[in-house]
């Protein structure tokens, strides 16, 4: 019902036309107010305090369907945030986003390197050890990453001055960082997936549909293969009666859910051909993100260590340690 619902904003409000204005330096007012107004930021929240209280498996579809619109603002990551606040502070108005590394400087600055939607939020949460820290942006310095319509940013404050502290939920920050990233991939995957294969069924060359020679369909197959396998990899990582998802399951959604999105971008832009890689085109807002998302918290390599580390201190068999997860 939520995903149906806010889909239903999504197809009006972050059309491709939009998504390229806030890329391009627009305001994102409308956008955001159009799903903040309509109370999609509480959806973790309790029914007392006026959210929706959704599980993990309830919230993944909403999550999901951001990814296959490209959003171009933290919403994802502004509901997290605001469920890691859980009352300890009062949760600002504005975007918030998650921070992918926290680091004290010798002179008591502070740095988030690399931060999505860095150049955009209006607040950027950081894992602190086991406590949170709230950082306004606006008393700090943003720096873009160079890539034109990246919207990633090194943040940096003098100090740590102008931080709210909360006590806890540090430690849950990994875990959701990789989940939602995971689920936003793919969503995009899926997205990306389904404009292929439209592409190639619609596109005629030598008298017959792309679609219809042997060496496309076996790019289509394997395409899809790896978008479902990102898809059920995503979708596990937000199973359980938890409030937060475990750390190894939202580690190896987002290890599958990286490691395809590589595979897919690429495997889209090679059917499309030379339309694929045009400013004017589509598809290059969702293969861009799917780049940028594989990065974000992490990419492949990063939880593919963690998982194996797992892995190695199980006593179980490999395909006990499998089915346990």
């Amino acid at each position: 019902m939520f995903a149906e619902a806010i889909e239903d904003i999504l197809k009006n409000q972050c059309t491709p036309a939009a998504v390229r204005v806030i890329e391009a330096g627009g305001s994102p007012t409308a956008l955001w107010e159009a799903v903040a107004g309509a109370g999609f930021l509480e959806l973790l929240a309790a029914e007392v305090d006026g959210g929706a209280a959704l599980s993990l498996a309830e919230l993944f579809p909403v999550l999901s369907c951001l990814g296959r619109y490209a959003v171009p603002l933290p919403l994802a990551q502004t509901i997290v945030a605001r469920a890691l606040l859980d009352a300890q502070l009062p949760a600002p108005a504005g975007m918030i986003t998650l921070a992918a590394a926290f680091r004290r400087e010798a002179d008591g600055a502070i740095t988030c390197t690399l931060t999505p939607y860095g150049m955009l939020a209006d607040f950027v949460l950081a894992s602190d050890g086991d406590a949170l820290l709230l950082l306004p942006c606006a008393a700090g310095q943003r720096q873009g990453t160079g890539v034109k319509h990246n919207l990633t940013a090194t943040l940096t404050w003098p100090d740590a001055s102008s931080a709210m502290r909360a006590p806890r939920g540090g430690s849950m920050l990994a875990a959701f960082g990789a989940a939602l990233h995971a689920a936003l991939l793919s969503g995009a995957m899926n997205r990306v997936f389904d404009m292929t294969l439209q592409y190639c069924n619609d596109r005629v060359q030598f008298g017959k549909s792309l679609g219809k020679f042997q060496a496309v369909q076996h790019q289509l197959s394997v395409m899809a293969e790896h978008t479902a396998a990102a898809s059920i990899a995503a979708e596990a990582g937000f199973q359980g009666n938890g409030k937060t998802p475990s750390l190894l399951a939202s580690a190896i959604a987002k290890s599958r859910t990286s490691e395809a999105a590589a595979l897919v971008a690429a495997t889209a832009h090679a059917l499309h051909g030379a339309i694929g890689v045009t400013q004017e085109y589509d598809l290059q807002l969702l293969t861009r993100r799917l780049h940028e998302w594989r990065m974000a918290h992490g990419s492949e390599a990063y939880w593919n260590t963690l998982v194996g580390q797992h892995v190695l201190a199980s006593e179980s068999s490999l395909s006990d340690f499998v089915r346990t997860i």
